[in-house]
């Protein structure tokens, strides 16, 4: 009975990963048609409707992907290691994996619970790599030394898919629940977690990132709100979008502006959480171009990708002149649903579909 009840979590897990959009798609399609017309009006009013149905530019990158070891591996999210290398979580096959972009060479880490399900990504300042065991209920911290990983198990049975992680500047790990509509903290001094419930039933907590204050904020990807959470007392605050957006990922910039992607209306989005103003961008593939994975360079330029598309894209967009820039992505991409930059302006991608993991270069 156990294994069963497992096997059952596991798929309501993956299921509302893969089939997730399709959900939303029918959650906001009464409000879609006019909410697209409604956009494109306000932007074309600014001069900017041009710009993001078609005068988009040549994206000049270079893409190298790699493919991962393990068949099937299904690479979910990537993580950028002190040392430079590439980490990722192969969803499907129980395993982290590690990349050394320089040499291209792999190293895998089986993990010890059986369908764990490694969703989210991070490592902390000393190299140990943390992951969320989305299949199992618990966040794990695999040391790449000796691979032991160390398992912190929610508090509470309902928290049982922890999602997307990020650490503070204090070393506290902030995390989104997203099927169980909580966010919780982790201190990994102490191994205490805490969570904490979001209002309303269905906001499906999703992307999080942590702003130059120490301030969480996470996207609502079942409803049109970010919120963030206060680091002493973990009360919630919501920021309405447009209607029928749908926040999926979601990285700030150096003044703490947050940057989203709409994955339901096609749109970069971008919340100036001081004054609650909104603004949005068509993406150059439009309304069905699903906009997911996210990720902002030194330089301030916004990265993310179309998954929408075949094949997906990659997209730059320039906050200082509006004006984005692509390129298609070599294998097709398969969605790219996370990214993360370099400290010298590189970005990494896991490419799922296709059994993939790649690092994005600029070409000056």
């Amino acid at each position: 009975m156990s294994n069963h009840k497992i096997s059952d979590r596991t798929i309501t897990v993956l299921t509302v990963l893969f089939l997730g959009s399709a959900v939303l798609l029918a959650f906001a399609e009464p409000y879609k048609r006019s909410v697209a017309r409604a956009r494109i009006a306000e932007h074309a009013s600014r001069a900017l409707g041009t710009a993001g149905a078609g005068a988009v530019g040549e994206l000049k990158v270079t893409i190298k992907e790699w493919d991962v070891p393990t068949k099937g591996a299904h690479p979910h999210d990537p993580a950028l290691a002190p040392d430079g290398s590439l980490w990722f979580t192969e969803q499907l096959q129980n395993k982290l994996g590690r990349l050394d972009p320089a040499s291209g060479a792999f190293k895998e880490y089986p993990l010890k619970v059986e369908d764990s399900g490694p969703h989210g990504l991070v490592a902390d300042s000393n190299g140990n790599i943390w992951f969320t065991g989305n299949g199992k209920g618990y966040i794990g911290k695999l040391d790449p030394k000796t691979g032991n990983v160390t398992a912190y198990k929610m508090p509470d049975e309902k928290a049982e898919d922890p999602h997307t992680a990020v650490f503070d500047a204090r070393g506290i790990m902030w995390f989104t629940v997203q099927v169980a509509n909580m966010v919780g903290r982790l201190d990994p001094h102490t191994g205490k977690v805490e969570l904490k419930t979001v209002q309303g039933q269905r906001a499906l907590p999703y992307g999080i990132a942590v702003n130059s204050k120490g301030v969480p904020f996470f996207c609502e990807f079942g409803t049109n709100k970010m919120a963030k959470i206060d680091p002493q007392t973990m009360a919630i605050t919501e920021f309405p979008l447009p209607e029928g957006a749908r926040p999926r990922r979601m990285a700030i910039d150096a003044e703490d502006r947050i940057y989203f992607t709409d994955y339901e209306g096609g749109n970069l989005g971008r919340l100036d959480p001081a004054t609650g103003a909104v603004k949005m961008w068509p993406s150059p593939e439009g309304a069905k171009s699903a906009p997911y994975g996210i990720a902002i360079t030194p330089d301030g330029a916004i990265w993310y990708s179309e998954s929408g598309v075949k094949p997906n894209t990659m997209v730059r967009f320039d906050p200082k002149t509006e004006q984005f820039a692509r390129a298609p992505i070599p294998s097709g991409g398969g969605t790219v649903r996370n990214m993360v930059a370099t400290p010298d302006g590189r970005v990494y991608i896991a490419c799922s579909g296709v059994n993939k993991v790649g690092v994005v270069q600029p070409t000056r």
